[in-house]
């Protein structure tokens, strides 16, 4: 089973070295319990084809903004369901989905940025390197970042490429969804194990802060690129670095809170007080928002292939697994609340959020949508 891809940059040639899961323990067997809280699927949908790229679900303005592998793009109504528009890019994905909530935005594997507006394609512009971050659409500009670290803005309306901020990285960088977001008056970008904050409007680097110190005898055990979505709670950021640690910053300051080294390939989910995220062998742990401190952990879902966490109001952080089995954990002292089945293929990446809705995306394509109460 494919667990992870890297991505090596050396020279003008890539390599792509695929990290295989085959010799991991058995999984964990589900253990029975009494729900101890309500909720139920509200509504399901199920894309074109399979999900089989880093998929992110862009949320705005109560809509989901979803994709499949094979370029179909959809826009639907949190609440209900019911499709608003659907588009395709005319090719395979290897990123996707950015929305403001009118113009949308993917990457094809040909490495074409191809943008929406309301389902109608707009432009199409080719980037030099391939891209596996979904893109971020704000300020009427199209956020692009490519595996070799370089960002690219284009201008919504017409696809003018506005500029390009290209650093020195590392001869290998992770083929996983990056961190892109947007913080006030600034782009947070993932450079490496370097949390970074860039004037959107020209460019040009703010600050920047490492989340993790790399360790390793050699460049691939010393990967520890930032993965996303990135977590943020008013002014604190958290994020993941691959293998290597969860940390915080405090971005008023550019300044790490803390860091905590632990193994991990997936997102963490955070509330004002907590930290959340599971490790590589599937260990939940919540830390302490503030400085970093363990509070709980749980073990009876390793090897379960879990995805990113995702902190529902004050009461649970939600993980989906390889089953596609949606699991509600108590953020007090992480005990099962509840669990949801979906289509019984793996869950991707991290669920979102659009008020009281969570969407669930698997890799048959399905969409499920669930109301915790």
């Amino acid at each position: 089973m494919l667990r992870r891809a890297l991505l090596g940059t050396l020279a003008a040639l890539s390599v792509l070295f695929v990290g295989c899961a085959a010799d991991r323990p058995d999984p964990t067997k589900l253990e029975t319990f009494e729900p101890k809280i309500a909720g139920r699927q509200v509504w399901s949908a199920k894309l074109d084809g399979k999900v089989d790229f880093p998929l992110g679900v862009a949320v705005r303005n109560g809509r989901f903004h979803v994709a499949d592998g094979g370029g179909t793009v959809l826009a639907l109504e949190a609440e209900s369901g019911r499709e608003v528009w659907r588009a395709r890019a005319g090719a395979a994905l290897s990123a996707g989905v950015g929305s403001d909530g009118r113009f949308a935005s993917v990457v094809t594997r040909d490495n074409e940025v191809v943008t929406f507006d309301g389902g109608r394609e707009l432009w199409r512009k080719r980037v030099p390197s391939r891209v596996v971050t979904p893109p971020l659409v704000a300020g009427e500009r199209v956020f692009v970042m490519s595996v070799d670290r370089a960002v690219h803005a284009f201008d919504a309306l017409d696809g003018r490429r506005l500029w390009t901020l290209q650093r020195a990285g590392d001869a290998l960088t992770l083929a996983q969804a990056g961190v892109l977001a947007p913080y006030k008056n600034s782009l947070i970008v993932g450079q490496g194990v370097r949390l970074a904050a860039v004037d959107p409007l020209r460019g040009t680097l703010q600050w920047e802060v490492p989340l993790a110190t790399p360790r390793g005898s050699n460049e691939v055990e010393r990967l520890a690129d930032l993965i996303g979505p990135l977590m943020r709670v008013d002014d604190r950021l958290c994020a993941r670095a691959f293998q290597s640690a969860v940390g915080c910053v405090d971005a008023t300051k550019g300044a790490l809170l803390w860091s905590r080294n632990t193994g991990g390939t997936d997102a963490v989910g955070a509330t004002a007080d907590t930290v959340f995220g599971a490790d590589a062998s599937d260990r939940i742990t919540a830390w302490r928002a503030s400085n970093g401190e363990v509070l709980w952990q749980n073990e009876k879902l390793l090897y379960r292939g879990l995805g990113g966490a995702v902190a529902v109001g004050q009461v649970a952080v939600v993980f989906a697994d390889f089953q596609g089995q949606v699991h509600f954990l108590s953020q007090t002292d992480g005990s099962f609340l509840l669990r949801l089945p979906t289509d019984g293929s793996a869950a991707i990446g991290t669920p979102v959020l659009s008020g009281q809705t969570m969407l669930v995306v698997t890799r048959d394509g399905g969409l499920f949508a669930f109301r915790p109460v």
